[in-house]
């Protein structure tokens, strides 16, 4: 088994490489499914359904003019982007994962006693491309 290390991977939205002020991303896929149980059985029946899935990213604030997180973040709320996701970072064949999604929620956070972090949910909007980095 090959292990890989989490401070290599890629993320970007609509362009804009998050990488360097993420410090963590949760990339969820998932299915809808459907109860099918009829009369006469004796356990519950189940059925596949749509594909559907969420994505979030969150790491420390950075007050950056233009290319710091709220910057960048802020004005996609509502917006339909592009997701980029590279789980082992960026290299040929590596895994990529594409997808549009709505940016849902934009958080930041002010610890007391720790620094400012910020975090983005994001819904998926349709298929998830994965394909290995050309």
């Amino acid at each position: 088994m090959a292990n890989v290390h989490g401070r290599v991977t890629f993320v970007s939205l609509d362009g804009d490489d998050l990488s360097t002020y993420a410090r963590n991303v949760e990339f969820t896929r998932k299915a809808d499914v459907h109860d099918v149980t009829t009369f006469g059985n004796t356990a519950h029946r189940r059925a596949g359904g749509l594909l559907d899935g969420s994505a979030s990213i969150e790491g420390v604030y950075d007050s950056t003019a233009g290319t710091g997180p709220q910057a960048v973040l802020s004005p996609l709320l509502g917006q339909t982007v592009e997701l980029i996701y590279r789980p082992e970072g960026t290299g040929t064949t590596r895994p990529e994962r594409t997808v549009d999604v709505v940016v849902g929620e934009y958080v930041e956070t002010s610890p007391v006693a720790d620094m400012v972090t910020w975090s983005v949910a994001l819904d998926f909007d349709g298929a998830v491309d994965l394909t290995a980095q050309a």
